[in-house]
């Protein structure tokens, strides 16, 4: 059986870039933040990557922009670098960002009804050259302290 050739599958930042959309200096800041693991040297002191790493890099650029912390990328990848060990807490710390993620889309929807709304009200007012009724809603009611 024929294994890969080792240059089909490491590689070094310029590649890893270009798999990933990011930019050199990108990467770099990732590192010196400690968010990528297992990254080695080769004989010239260049940073050698590998397909675990273009992986890696997506995972924390979407917790990113679903709002993850530094600190919070930083747990997750120091628990990742202490292997099976840390599933549990690996799981648990994604379960707690899903439930804010699931929270911040709730919201989101809610103020995209609302754009929608006000996008509506304007094509209307274009299309009529008449400023459209307002819809009135109904006024929060105020709790009564007892």
């Amino acid at each position: 059986m024929n294994r890969p050739s080792t240059a089909s599958t490491e590689f070094h930042i310029g590649e890893l870039a270009r798999r990933t959309g990011k930019t050199v200096h990108t990467i770099r800041w990732y590192e010196s933040l400690g968010l990528v693991p297992a990254v080695r040297r080769d004989a010239g002191n260049r940073r050698v990557y590998g397909e675990m790493h273009v992986g890696w890099l997506e995972l924390m650029h979407r917790l990113r922009t679903t709002g993850m912390t530094i600190a919070q990328l930083r747990t997750y990848t120091t628990l990742a670098k202490q292997g099976r060990t840390t599933l549990e807490a690996r799981r648990d710390l994604l379960m707690a960002h899903r439930e804010r993620v699931q929270t911040t889309l709730a919201e989101w929807r809610r103020a995209l009804s609302l754009l929608d709304r006000k996008v509506e009200f304007y094509g209307d007012w274009l299309a009529t050259g008449r400023r459209p009724e307002l819809l009135s809603r109904p006024k929060p009611t105020l709790r009564k302290r007892p």
